[in-house]
Parts: structure tokens; sequence; C-alpha cells
């Protein structure tokens, strides 16, 4: 354990964590909602430090991250816990039920060894939500910045600006989930909100952290092409339009699994939806191998980057721009 940044004592022993949009009130002996914050004596601890539950090389395409670095390498490390209670999470093993799950300690100091020692050229927090694991990736990053190595977050957004502020410095990228775009859908489905969400995309990009969103489409839950307008214009009224956005095909999991998986005629909305928003470039993801998942110059419609899953086949862009044209991809090639 170490002691929690992002809080402040309240009476009576209890204590406010500032690190998420909850902003969880904790009496002495109990945790927030993350189950990994808990309140020791009236000070805020972070039990999870350092404790690790997944970690390994992967393509920085498979966080997703496409325009950030593509075809290199990214160091993979995840804990346990979540602010968020998804009914239908993947990772629901590290995030929810995780009790019975071995952990690996590490020390901040290693991660950039590990990572170097992987071939990778950056270093992911992700598998289950990174803010929650704020001091250990905070620490940890200074040293991967230090070592020469990028940084990104796979994050559902749900943190406060306070915390983001303090670690952009050492945050380099981040893939969003913007998991529905209702605030019916976050509180029945997540329990929580979708503002803070948007508003953590926004203070982002204007603190300098590269950022791609995910949406991934549930049937009947977030599915609707009212729903999925409304998204893309915010995006790009918002975000810009040459802003990277994933769309994920759900499969069935955890506590949901009678859904059915997403038909591709949705997907195809999807797309086509973005497109006619004007955003420039829209991937489909969770799904065989398919022309959208290819980088293709919006001026003159070349193949600037193409990929097969999670690696690129092909890279005819130069130095973030069209090979062809010279317009600019919205691609980071060089660690920054």
């Amino acid at each position: 354990m170490k002691e929690a940044l992002q809080w402040k004592s309240l009476d009576g022993g209890k204590v406010e964590c500032r690190l998420c949009s909850h902003r969880c009130k904790i009496v002495d002996g109990a945790s927030g909602i993350c189950t990994v914050r808990r309140n020791q004596g009236g000070r805020l601890m972070a039990t999870s430090y350092g404790k690790v539950s997944s970690m390994g090389p992967d393509p920085i395409e498979k966080k997703p991250l496409y325009h950030f670095m593509p075809g290199t390498r990214a160091f993979s490390l995840g804990g346990v816990g979540c602010n968020f209670r998804c009914d239908y999470c993947q990772n629901w093993s590290i995030s929810q039920d995780y009790s019975s799950r071995g952990l690996r300690q590490v020390q901040p100091d290693e991660v950039p060894v590990l990572a170097l020692k992987n071939g990778c050229q950056s270093i992911s927090w992700t598998y289950n939500e990174p803010a929650i694991w704020h001091e250990f990736a905070l620490d940890s990053s200074k040293l991967a910045k230090t070592a020469g190595l990028a940084t990104t977050y796979v994050t559902n957004g749900y943190i406060t600006e306070e915390a983001l502020r303090e670690i952009s410095p050492y945050l380099d990228a981040a893939n969003v989930d913007v998991k529905g775009f209702t605030e019916e859908f976050y509180k029945r489905r997540c329990q929580a909100k979708l503002q803070p969400v948007l508003d953590t995309c926004v203070l982002a990009l204007e603190l300098g952290i590269f950022i791609e969103v995910t949406y991934l489409i549930i049937p009947t839950q977030n599915d609707t092409p009212d729903e999925i307008k409304r998204f893309c214009e915010w995006v790009r009224d918002s975000l810009g339009p040459d802003l990277p956005v994933h769309f994920s095909r759900f499969h069935p999991d955890f506590n949901y699994r009678d859904a059915p998986r997403t038909p591709m005629e949705t997907m195809t909305m999807a797309y086509r939806a973005a497109k006619e928003a004007g955003l420039n470039f829209v991937y489909l993801g969770n799904i065989p191998h398919c022309d959208e998942e290819n980088t293709i110059c919006p001026e003159c419609g070349t193949l600037a980057i193409e990929r097969a899953g999670f690696f690129v086949n092909r890279d005819v862009s130069r130095d973030g721009k069209c090979g062809q044209c010279g317009r600019g991809l919205n691609v980071v090639t060089e660690i920054p």
C-alpha cells in the first residue's frame, strides 16, 4: 500500500477521493467504488499500488491506437478493480471479480526495464481502468519518459480534471471508451455518468494528450441511428473531424450473456453515419479483416496504412502525412 494522491479529509474521519468523478466519500475502514482505494485511519491508501494482474508486449494497434506510433509495440500492464460496474465487461475477471487472482508485485523502476527488454517503444496502462492505479502509473510513467518511452492509457475517461492535469506531463496518448451517448445508458449499464467522460476527452486534447475514442456497439442498448449520429456529430464538433474513431463489435460476456453479437448491418450503419457526419478516420473492430481497418487519405483516397488485425502490413505515409498528396493524417510517428 501507498498513501494515495488526490484526496482530502472530511469531518468524522471520512475522506473524499478526488481521483475519479464519483468523488467517493469513504468512512474509516471502507473502500471507494473502485475497491482499491481505502480509508485507513483517516488516510486514503492506494491498496493496489504495484500489484499487476496482467502484463506483456502488444501491438499498439490492439489498444486500439491506430494513429499513435503505428506499427510499434507497447508493453501493456493491468491491475485490478474498476470505478465502473459494466455488466457486460469483457475483462471482468480483473475488474470486478479478482479476489482469487494471483498478482505480481512490480516496482516502478522495473516497468521501463521490462518494456525495453521486450522490444517495446511505449508503455500502455490497460486491461482494467488505469486511472484508479494513478499513483503507480504516475511514478512509473515518470521513469518511462526518462528512459525514452512513450506512455498511453486505455481508459473509461472518468478521471477528474485534477488527476488528469497531474499525470498529463507524463501521458502521451489515450484511447477513451465512450460507452454510449445517453446519460440513461451510463446510469443503467455502468453506474456512472456520460458528461465527465466527454469533458475528459476535451480536456485531454487541451493538455496535449493525443486521443482516439472507441464506441462499443451493444444491440438494443446504444445502437440506434440517432444516438450514433449524435455521438459522431459531438466528436466532429468537440474533438475535430480528424480524430480517430473506433466502432467495436459487442460479444456477450460477464453478466450480460443473453444479448446477441452486434449485427454487421449495425456496424456498417455506424461507419456510414460517421462518414456522413464528416469524420475522416473511422474504423471497425472485433470483426474479421475488412477495409474499414485501413487508414485512407481523406484528400486523395490513397491507402496510406494497411492493416490486418492488429498488425500493419503496409505504411506509405510520410512523417504522418499522405505519401501521395501530403495531406496530414493526424498520425504521431515518433515518441513525443
